[in-house]
């Protein structure tokens, strides 16, 4: 079997995906938007079980796939779905001091994420997941 698309053109699908959060988000470096996504990432992995937190990290891409996975603690507590602005300041706290995030990140995120994923089944994993899954993905 050859190797799949998605990870021989991982780092392409990636460097696509971050292009897409420069541009929603308005920061003007990868660099700088890089912390936001793993802070999106992170924040969302934390309100899920772990079953549920694997099944959504099979939705990723490769390498959003390992940076959702990255640094994980089993034992952390989950948390609940709280108000977007809730759950934005706790992205922001992530290495706060290179911290670039803006107060629309987790919108930002979503937007960039659904154009590069299949949003039809992205949206039915998302409807199998606790209340509040859904709104933390929801784009306007």
């Amino acid at each position: 079997m050859p190797v799949p698309s998605e990870y021989q053109r991982a780092t392409q699908y990636f460097e696509k995906f971050m292009h897409d959060v420069c541009e929603e988000s308005g920061l003007s470096t990868s660099h700088a938007a890089y912390n936001m996504v793993v802070g999106v990432l992170h924040a969302f992995r934390r309100r899920l079980s772990i079953k549920d937190a694997l099944r959504f990290a099979n939705a990723l891409p490769p390498v959003l796939r390992a940076l959702y996975v990255a640094d994980w603690d089993a034992d952390e507590t989950k948390q609940p779905f709280q108000d977007i602005a809730t759950m934005t300041k706790e992205v922001k706290s992530l290495r706060a001091e290179h911290n670039f995030s803006t107060d629309t990140a987790i919108h930002d995120v979503a937007v960039a994420l659904r154009r590069n994923i299949i949003e039809s089944d992205f949206d039915q994993l998302l409807s199998t997941f606790p209340k509040g899954a859904s709104d933390f993905w929801h784009v306007k």
